[in-house]
């Protein structure tokens, strides 16, 4: 007679992954190494020491080692909200009229509300192992943020973010969910780093951008002992940890004999992106499978469709490491789109290379059309979609009209990384006309990429 498994143990041992995969030990070529912004040579474990916690170091070197063991304690609080589900969008395949198979795997169903936290507990749990104070971050749209505030909070670590300002005004709402897990919320670029007071005299209107808060929350973390900085996305040890998307992905789909012929991921600093679509790419680079991966991006920061594929500073200030990577150039400050967790001006070191060897393709897309796919999708699908998450319905849902008119039943996965209910300043402007498409001319794009490290 066949033993059944409680459910508990089923969970714990075949949905939950227990490693993060790391594409890099499959990669024939390797991320280009992370430069030192003074000596231009290969940045050692050391020299990244008064930045980042030990073993993330030790993860962010990694290249070899396939497969990376999460710690106890993360996989338990992994339990609170894992495995996040892979849905059958049923109704918008109905809505669309296609022959297509489209599915999401759905990261909202979190007090974060988004993927971010997959990268959070872990990075804080370091935090705490190395008997750390705090830690500083910056944040986009305010996931990141919101994450980290909570993981934090959980292990009793201080939180300092440093919020682009067009989302501090634009997200009030997630900006107080920080606060209520005890982070201390600043508005960047600020006043209280040099960093920002430099950046506020060259450009005294600005809105802000991920590369201006990162310059303002390394310095932060640098001049306080005790403190290391966070970041929620482009680094290599933030796609191990997401990762699990695509791992529980892969398992979900094996479980039910679907074999996925498009990946979709939006595309801002690669942790979406990377963590649902590694884990596939993985098997192409094996030789197992063959996969269309798609990355999409805001046609206002096209990193991937009109940038550089060069070493470039990975912050504004050009205080941080050297990475080679799809760049527009750390000078160039984006739009002020709803966007905000793609607002960077470069990409992933790992999906730049992957990029490059033509592992996927890449799409911008515009501010209008991204809504008006999230509004549809709200009202077939019944989740209000964050802005990041819509990018890559917009191409899904592209996808799906084109099997429409070929009559091909491909079928189409991509990753609803969060929800969109705060905000709802973003859809208001949609909803009453107002939104516009702001996209960089060729000129303003030369002119930041002029500026690149000579290298």
């Amino acid at each position: 007679m066949e033993k059944k498994i409680p459910y508990k143990i089923y969970l714990e041992e075949h949905e939950i992954p227990n490693k993060w995969y790391n594409v890099r030990a499959d990669m024939t070529t390797k991320p280009a190494h992370l430069l030192n912004p003074i000596s231009l040579k290969p940045l050692t474990a050391e020299e990244l020491e008064p930045i980042f916690c030990k073993e993330l170091i030790a993860q962010e070197l990694d290249d070899d080692t396939r497969y990376v063991d999460i710690p106890e304690d993360v996989l338990k609080f992994y339990k609170m909200y894992r495995p996040s589900p892979l849905v059958r969008a049923y109704f918008l395949e109905k809505a669309l009229d296609t022959p297509a198979k489209i599915y999401y795997k759905f990261e909202g169903n979190n007090t974060s509300g988004s993927h971010k936290l997959n990268s959070a507990i872990a990075q804080a749990y370091y935090a705490k192992k190395q008997g750390l104070k705090g830690v500083t971050t910056e944040t986009g749209a305010g996931q990141w943020g919101t994450a980290l505030s909570m993981a934090c909070s959980y292990f009793g670590l201080d939180c300092q973010v440093f919020m682009v300002k067009c989302s501090y005004e634009q997200k009030p709402f997630r900006r107080e969910v920080m606060r209520t897990y005890g982070a201390k919320v600043t508005p960047s670029p600020s006043n209280t780093t040099a960093i920002g007071r430099k950046i506020l005299s060259e450009y005294p209107d600005t809105t802000g951008s991920l590369g201006c808060a990162i310059s303002e929350a390394v310095e932060a973390a640098i001049s306080q002992p005790g403190y290391r900085y966070e970041l929620g996305s482009v680094l290599n040890q933030v796609l191990l940890h997401q990762t699990i998307i695509g791992l529980e992905t892969q398992v979900a789909l094996r479980k039910y004999h679907i074999k996925p012929d498009i990946i979709i991921g939006c595309a801002g600093g690669g942790s979406n992106l990377g963590g649902l679509a590694s884990p596939f790419i993985g098997e192409m680079l094996r030789g197992e499978a063959d996969y269309q991966v798609i990355a999409v991006e805001p046609a206002s920061c096209p990193s991937f469709t009109r940038g550089r594929f060069a070493y470039d500073f990975c912050d504004t200030g050009m205080i941080c490491p050297l990475a080679k990577m799809y760049t527009l150039g750390s000078q160039f400050i984006p739009s002020a789109n709803h966007a905000g967790g793609l607002r960077f001006h470069g990409m992933s070191t790992i999906m730049s290379q992957l990029y490059h060897d033509g592992f996927f393709e890449a799409r911008a897309v515009e501010q209008n059309s991204v809504f008006e796919a999230a509004t549809l999708f709200a009202r077939v699908e019944g989740t209000l979609p964050a802005p990041e998450s819509s990018h890559a319905i917009r191409v899904a849902i592209d996808e799906a009209l084109k099997c429409k008119e070929s009559g091909e039943a491909k079928t189409i996965v991509f990753g609803l990384t969060g929800t969109g209910y705060f905000d709802l300043k973003a859809y208001e402007q949609y909803n009453d006309g107002k939104m516009q498409d702001v996209i960089p001319t060729d000129e303003q794009i030369a002119s930041s990429l002029a500026k690149l490290p000579k290298i």
